[in-house]
Formats: structure tokens, C-alpha cells, sequence
């Protein structure tokens, strides 16, 4: 028995922790893999109009490039989240760099679009994979009054890859033929943070008692006990009432349909296929809309570069805003504001008023990624949580498959106008649903989030 009234301690002990060099440690590893996994991410739209040149390359074949990719991060996404709930958080992940490292050889040496599709699909889904799954290690070790910040950290360092590939593309695409062979490769450099996770960051312990691992799951809350110096408990004096322990199932996807989850299965899955739809498609087409709209090429490559640093400044503004305030009242004031500057956006020429504007959108943009992922994670149980977040996340990337074509085909018919009313229209749903279906998580406890939909899984989605 004392075994088992341990195993449901765990969570409220990790709860309890003060933050220390372990989580520090944690931060550093996963922000720094997804920092360059971000530059790979994001590079394609900063070389783009130069491989246009060099290539001849059509605006719809631009489209394919940039859509087929997301493919792989469906994959990427689904398979991600559903391994690491089989099979291990810190397993999972492991594997995937090591496929996003691959892939990301073959980006620098491709000879022809055709080549470039093959690479982006497989380092987007050995990327995708690898993010899902970061996202949710963070959540389950981090204390429930500290985790939308360190999320956010984690966001605000890893989005250093937007500006990175930015300003290497300004750099160094437009000088040497060979130049944008360079700023694909710098996500290579990913490869030294993969070595950090395998050092510094062990299996979740909540996954491990969810599945009946319990003796592993407490060996490795000691430990981290020990490095926050704090004094563990006796065995036989657990701090909570028993509560089930995992069985072991292994995960379904049936089961994010199940009644305790599919309503915020639904919510999670607007949210993040509206979110990223607006937000990548901002990022991705900017640079191609302001080339045909006459800035050439170096003006273009500028003004992206600058709209990418105003990114990670959007996550440091959100770091005393994301524990503080219920975080689905802030998706909705963020999505309100991002589609206000989005509409400005799309009525402005002058040079100046589109940078002034679209620093402000990127920093908005990036103030609501870390409630995103945070709050993804938090709504769904131990068992489900990367299955269920990295589902829903790998939804978008279905819709950001089709979003290239539509983006251009919505340019072509009716003008670049029209393509920020829809972003801004993207932006204002998801902050809208989660507000008014979204149940709330902040500075929750992810075994009293769990326990209450378990319990009541409707009233759980109320305000």
C-alpha cells in the first residue's frame, strides 16, 4: 500500500518543488533543441525568394515547398505523441532529434525542389515529433505555479531561431549561390542540445506511475528532491489520500473521443489549427507578399529579418502575464489585439508602417505560443497528455498543408488585402473558444485538472 499511496504523491510533490538548477537544466535543454529546430522550421521562408531566382521557381511550386512539409509534421505530431505515452517522454524524443538531425543533412545537399520537398517532410517530422513531446516533459516536472513561465522561457529562447534564420537569410542567401545551403545547415547545430537532453533530462515520473512504474517513478523524484534540496518523505508517510495508479494500458487514439475528453479534445484542436494556421502563414508568406508587392529583394529580406526579432521579445513579454492571469481570458485579449494589427496590416504600404506593424504582430504572435502549449498539455490526463496535445497540434499541420495553396489562391483571386482579413479572422477564433469553452488550468494541479474532468467532464469545460 505504501508503494501505491506514493505513486499518487508524486505529482504534489514535483508541485511543491522550488524551482533549481534541475529545472534550469531542463529549460536550457529542450528551449536549446527547439530554438534550432525553429531556424530549420522557419528558413524556407527567408531563402525562399532567393531559390525563386536560382531555381526559377514558380510562386505555386513556392506553395508545394512550403506545404508539403507539414505532411511530415502530422505524422511527425500523431506518432510523437502517441510513442511517448507507449513508450517514454524522454525515448521518444531522443529518437526523433535524431531523424531531425538527419534530415536536416539532406536539406543543405538537395539539388532540386523536388529533393527540398523529400528533406523538409522528413525534418519536419522528426521536429514536429521532438516539439509535441518537449512541450509536455516540461509540463509534467515543472511546479504548477511556475509552469506557464517556464513554458514561456523555453518559448522565448527557442524562438530566437525565428531572427536566427531571418537574419542568416539576409546574410547570407542573397551573397553566395551556396549561401542558403548554409542557413539550412545551421540546424545542425541542434545536435549539441540532443546530447544535453540525453544528459540532463530524465523520464517523467508522472509517466511512469501511469504506468505502474512506480518504484522508477519515485527513484527519480528523489533524486530531483535531492538536487532542489528539499527532504523526501518516508514511505510509509505519504502527503496525499490514495488515488489510482496507472494500469499500463497503452494509449488509443479512440480514447481522446471518450466522453472525459472529447470536448476539449475539440477545443484544443480549434485552437491550435486557427493559431498556428494564422501565425506560420504570417510567417511564412510575408517575405513572398512584399517581394510581389514591389519592395526588391534586399528591402524584403530586411524587413522580414526585423519582424523576426520582434519574436522572442513577444515571449518575454508574456513571462509575468502567464501564471498571473487565467490564461484563457489572455488567448482571447491576445487573438482580439493580433487581428486588430493584422487588419491594419493589410491597408498599409509604406516601409516603415510594415515594419512598425509587424513587429508588433510577431511579438503578439509569440506572446500567445507559450499559452498554447502550456495550456494543450494541461487539459488532457497523464496517460492521454502527449497523445492528445500532439494530436491536436498535428491537426494544423493538415490545414497548413492546404494553407500555401489557399494563401496564394486567395492572393491571386482577390488580392494581398484579403490575405490578412483572414489571418485576422484565424487569429480572433481560438482566443474566443477557449474563453468561452476552455476549462481552467491555471496554477491547477495536472492531477486535480485530470480528476475533475474525469469526474465531471462537462461542468470541467465551463468558465
Amino acid at each position: 500500500m505504501a508503494v501505491t499511496l506514493n505513486a499518487a504523491a508524486l505529482g504534489p510533490r514535483l508541485d511543491r518543488l522550488p524551482l533549481s538548477r534541475f529545472h534550469r537544466r531542463l529549460v536550457i535543454a529542450l528551449a536549446g533543441m527547439i530554438l534550432f529546430e525553429w531556424v530549420e522550421t522557419y528558413a524556407f521562408a527567408f531563402v525562399a525568394p532567393v531559390l525563386r531566382e536560382q531555381w526559377g521557381m514558380s510562386l505555386s511550386t513556392v506553395a508545394v515547398v512550403a506545404g508539403i512539409g507539414q505532411l511530415g509534421a502530422f505524422g511527425g505530431g500523431v506518432l510523437g505523441g502517441y510513442l511517448a505515452d507507449r513508450l517514454g517522454r524522454r525515448r521518444t524524443m531522443l529518437a526523433f532529434v535524431t531523424l531531425y538531425c538527419a534530415a536536416t543533412v539532406g536539406c543543405v545537399l538537395v539539388q532540386n525542389p523536388w529533393q527540398l520537398i523529400a528533406a523538409r517532410t522528413a525534418a519536419h517530422f522528426g521536429a514536429q515529433g521532438m516539439a509535441v513531446v518537449a512541450i509536455v516533459v516540461l509540463t509534467e516536472f515543472v511546479p504548477a505555479a511556475a509552469r506557464g513561465r517556464l513554458q514561456t522561457y523555453k518559448v522565448a529562447v527557442g524562438s530566437l531561431g525565428i531572427p536566427i534564420a531571418a537574419w542568416s537569410g539576409y546574410f547570407l542567401a542573397p551573397h553566395w549561390t551556396w549561401g542558403w545551403r548554409l542557413v539550412f545547415g545551421l540546424g545542425l547545430f541542434g545536435a549539441v542540445f540532443a546530447w544535453l537532453i540525453h544528459r540532463w533530462v530524465p523520464e517523467s515520473p508522472r509517466w511512469l506511475a501511469s504506468r505502474g512504474r512506480t518504484d522508477e517513478a519515485e527513484d527519480i523524484v528523489r533524486s530531483i528532491e535531492a538536487q532542489c534540496g528539499v527532504h523526501s518523505p518516508a514511505q510509509d508517510r505519504p502527503s496525499v489520500a490514495p488515488a489510482p495508479v496507472g494500469t499500463g494500458e497503452p494509449p488509443r487514439l479512440a480514447d481522446l473521443w471518450a466522453a472525459a475528453n472529447r470536448r476539449n479534445f475539440l477545443i484544443i484542436s480549434t485552437m491550435w489549427v486557427t493559431g498556428l494556421l494564422a501565425y506560420s502563414a504570417f510567417n511564412t508568406w510575408t517575405p513572398t507578399l512584399l517581394a510581389e508587392n514591389g519592395l526588391d529583394l534586399d528591402d524584403t529580406l530586411l524587413l522580414s529579418a526585423a519582424l523576426g526579432t520582434a519574436a522572442p521579445l513577444g515571449a518575454l513579454v508574456a513571462v509575468p502575464l502567464i501564471d498571473r492571469w487565467d490564461r484563457r481570458h489572455m488567448q482571447l485579449a491576445l487573438g482580439t489585439l493580433t487581428a486588430t494589427l493584422l487588419l491594419l496590416f493589410s491597408l498599409v504600404r509604406a516601409p516603415a508602417a510594415i515594419l512598425a506593424l509587424g513587429c508588433l504582430i510577431s511579438l503578439t504572435f509569440q506572446m500567445a505560443v507559450p499559452f498554447l502549449q502550456v495550456y494543450s498539455a494541461e487539459t488532457f490526463p497523464t496517460r492521454i497528455r502527449a497523445l492528445g496535445s500532439g494530436t491536436a497540434n498535428a491537426l494544423s499541420r493538415i490545414f497548413n498543408f492546404a494553407a500555401p495553396m489557399l494563401i496564394a489562391g486567395l492572393y491571386a483571386g482577390a488580392g494581398y488585402t484579403a490575405v490578412f482579413v483572414l489571418l485576422a479572422v484565424l487569429s480572433a477564433v481560438g482566443g474566443l473558444v477557449a474563453a468561452r469553452f476552455g476549462p481552467r488550468t491555471t496554477g491547477v494541479s495536472l492531477e486535480a485538472t485530470a480528476a475533475d474532468q474525469t469526474r465531471h467532464p462537462k461542468e470541467a469545460v465551463t468558465p
